[in-house]
């Protein structure tokens, strides 16, 4: 016969074993959307310790909705070689730009990720960072989502990392974070998240990876956050420069680990 308590109990030890051994990690992952996710992929697949904090219940950011609740995406040829790696189908609609299912992409994100050594808490929140003597952002202050929606004033926890990516989207919320709480500068034009541009596809998706970069020591951002916070445009339902990114902020992140 089941028993009610013996299920509880492997819940709650197992998550508690798992989250008690992500407060100390090598790299920290804001958002589980499809930079996100690839990053946390790359830098798993080569032995370093990745734990990926989401906010929301689910996990892809905007990729499951596909375009306006199509529950398609696309991709170029540079973005199929990732999905290509992911066991993603695709289809060519015409030369240069390839269909994939929005669900299969993000189950496929989130399940290779995770295999590959990732660890994903979702339902939890970042309100804030870690910033000591060495005005380096070396780790995150954890709550649960459900405590900030509810506006309870409940104390919250802290987990210490090497490198942090934001991968938190069109709201760039790690990096907004440093500016207004810290006054910090940034590396953009005027040290402030400059705010994402209108839409412009082909402008929004060749930026993405220039934008990939260090923008503070101990942060990198990746996805839409570096078109946010450079002031690039947004591209709407066109996910390759999105995975190049976060293959991109793995590789700097692997080198600032090691380094």
């Amino acid at each position: 016969m089941l028993d009610e308590v013996i299920i509880s109990r492997a819940i709650t030890e197992s998550f508690l074993k798992d989250f008690t051994e992500a407060l100390d990690t090598q790299v920290a992952i804001v958002g589980a959307g499809p930079s996100g996710m690839t990053a946390a992929y790359y830098l798993a697949k080569n032995n370093i310790r990745t734990i990926v904090f989401e906010k929301q219940l689910r996990v892809g950011g905007g990729m499951p909705g596909g375009g306006m609740m199509f529950n398609k995406i696309i991709v170029q040829k540079e973005g199929k070689q990732i999905l290509d790696e992911f066991g993603v189908r695709t289809r060519e609609y015409q030369p240069g730009y390839f269909v994939a299912d929005s669900l299969e992409t993000t189950a496929a994100l989130c399940f290779q990720a995770i295999q590959a050594g990732a660890r994903m808490f979702n339902l939890i929140s970042v309100e804030d960072v870690v910033i000591k003597n060495d005005n380096r952002v070396s780790g995150l202050v954890l709550n649960w989502t459900a405590t900030e929606l509810a506006k309870l004033h409940v104390d919250p926890l802290v987990m210490r990392c090497k490198v942090v990516i934001d991968a938190t989207g069109h709201s760039s919320e790690i990096c907004n974070i440093l500016v207004k709480k810290m006054g910090a500068k940034l590396d953009t034009e005027d040290g402030k998240v400059r705010g994402e541009k209108s839409m412009w596809a082909d402008k929004g998706e060749s930026s993405l990876l220039e934008n990939t970069r260090m923008v503070f020591p101990g942060l990198i951002v990746a996805g839409m956050s570096a078109n946010a916070v450079y002031g690039s445009p947004r591209m709407g339902p066109i996910f390759g420069g999105m995975l190049l990114s976060g293959k991109r902020a793995a590789e700097i992140a692997m080198a600032e680990v090691k380094s």
